[in-house]
């Protein structure tokens, strides 16, 4: 059903463009190693800046010469007109000077897409749902499903499990503790799983799984229950793809202290939940003889109102009242419908398509605001792609004839040229063979991401994480010809990691600096990283 294949357009088209936007990589003024700080806000709050202002006063005391800011507004700058957001832009620009820090402000949501999906949650890449069965009645089509999904019979429970009824519990325990369902299904369908959790003081992660038969993951989205909470509802989807059956696990992977309870665990093929509506996820209406209804003919136009809007705007919720599909067929008229939904990785992440030609229309609306409101100011930018996992699957992706991993180098290209001449840097993994740029599979992304780094311009930063091949990563982009600046510490109080990259950063040139990089907003050990790592 999906195929990809090189074609020398694409590789023409990469070389003449990376040819115009090589230049020389540029060394630090002094010679000495960067150190920069990593720090995400929100600048709509007056506090913040204030914070901002004490934290970095503290960053610059002790020797940081960069921030790497992050703001969900960036990506909203319209949004922003005639509010103070403007203002506090100037006031950080204005503290940035006065303790000589050089700030580099980010911005292209590539792979984190909620920012920018917020401007337009249709643009999320979508999962196709091939020939769902309706059937219309009262002058609207409802879900008819074929055959009704159910769990059946348990296929197993790890020991810690004791089930009664329709309630299993679990006690503290070591090691996994599941229950597990062999549920048959139909290839390229939407499933919706509900089930009531209750916990008491409970440490681990309770998780749904949908798994195909070869073991691939179908669904990665996080359920969100607290430790203590009272019987609540929970909901997760996914798409079934090519399969016939899929395992579904409810449990805890690794030991766990306090109690989880399970109970009244239920699935249903879903109706047109989160619909995607852009060229490259159509719609298609059709009767059992294979004609082809018109939208705005014989049935209303599709739309969910929730998409993409719950709690607010770029934020999707896996489940909510699908919207109605009104039409004037006679009662009783079967149909089948082919849609598009997105795919919710853990705490709600969702990817945007890149291959959707009005993306590119967003990220140069965003370059141009940016520019327009950090002027000079701005040291350089960073393009965030990041963790990309959905991508591939919509008609747009098919109509590029490319793995996702070519789609991606275009895109590169394109939000380096939007950002030239200016420095830009981006963050190593969805261009690292030793990353997450490999064949895959990986999460929910539809072919390899394997050459993506084909399209990335040697005069862009590398900001390096990979600390588990460190010295594979290193050298890689070295060899491109690549500068770099190692995101260390990444919340290790004990600095083991950072030691670990300054031993295998103490000879390479290509490494012009060191970024404290926290992601539990922990500035409690900004002082012993300068330490640490000193201005070498």
């Amino acid at each position: 059903m999906h195929h990809y294949f090189r074609t020398v357009a694409l590789a023409v088209f990469l070389a003449v463009t990376l040819v115009v936007l090589m230049s020389p990589p540029c060394r630090a003024a002094d010679g000495k190693k960067e150190l920069w700080l990593y720090y995400p806000t929100n600048l709509l709050v007056e506090e913040n800046v204030d914070r901002l202002e004490d934290l970095w006063g503290r960053a610059a005391k002790v020797g940081y010469t960069h921030v790497l800011l992050a703001d969900s507004k960036f990506a909203r700058l319209a949004e922003m007109e005639g509010t103070a957001y403007f203002k506090r832009i100037a006031r950080v620009k204005e503290i940035a000077m006065g303790l000589k820090l050089k700030v580099v402000p980010a911005l292209f949501a590539v792979g984190y897409s909620n920012d920018l999906l917020s401007r337009d949650p249709n643009l999320a890449e979508g999962l196709p749902v091939v020939d769902s069965p309706f059937v219309v009645k009262d002058g609207v089509a409802t879900l008819d499903a074929d055959p009704t999904v159910n769990f059946g019979s348990l296929v197993f429970a790890d020991p810690a499990v004791s089930i009664r009824s329709n309630t299993a519990k679990v006690e503290p325990h070591e090691g996994n503790a599941r229950l597990c369902y062999k549920v048959a299904v139909k290839p390229w369908r939407c499933y919706h799983i509900s089930v009531h959790v209750k916990t008491d003081g409970h440490s681990g992660q309770p998780e749904v799984k949908a798994l195909s038969a070869d073991g691939r993951s179908l669904q990665f989205q996080n359920l969100g229950s607290k430790r203590t909470q009272d019987w609540t509802e929970h909901h997760v989807v996914f798409n079934s793809q090519d399969n016939t059956t899929v395992n579904i696990y409810f449990g805890v992977w690794g030991d766990a202290r306090g109690t989880l309870q399970w109970r009244n665990w239920q699935i249903e093929e879903a109706p047109l939940v989160n619909v995607l509506r852009r060229p490259g996820t159509p719609i298609v209406v059709k009767g059992l003889n294979g004609e082809v209804y018109g939208e705005g003919v014989e049935f209303e136009r599709i739309v969910d109102p929730q998409l993409g809007r719950k709690p607010y705007a770029g934020e999707y919720d896996a489940w909510h009242e699908p919207p109605t599909i009104k039409t004037s067929l006679p009662a009783g008229t079967r149909l089948l419908i082919s849609w598009y939904h997105p795919a919710i990785i853990y705490d709600g992440q969702v990817s945007a398509c890149i291959a959707e030609p009005k993306l590119n229309e967003l990220l140069a609306d965003q370059a141009a605001r940016m520019k327009v409101a950090w002027g000079e100011e701005a040291a350089g930018w960073m393009m965030s792609h990041d963790e990309f996992r959905t991508l591939g699957w919509c008609v747009a992706c098919e109509d590029r004839h490319q793995t996702p991993g070519q789609i991606l180098a275009a895109n590169v290209v394109t939000c380096a040229k939007l950002l030239a001449p200016d420095r830009t840097y981006v963050w190593n993994d969805m261009f690292d063979p030793h990353h997450n740029a490999v064949k895959g599979p990986y999460y929910l992304v539809n072919g390899p991401w394997t050459e993506s780094w084909v399209g990335l311009p040697k005069n862009v930063v590398i900001m390096n994480w990979n600390h588990g091949k460190r010295d594979e990563s290193l050298k890689f982009f070295a060899g491109r010809g690549h500068q770099q600046i190692v995101a260390a510490y990444y919340d290790d109080p004990s600095h083991t990691s950072t030691r670990d990259w300054l031993k295998s950063t103490k000879n390479d040139p290509s490494v012009i600096g060191y970024m404290y990089t926290t992601w539990e907003n922990d500035y409690k050990q900004m002082e012993a990283f300068a330490a640490l790592v000193g201005r070498q």
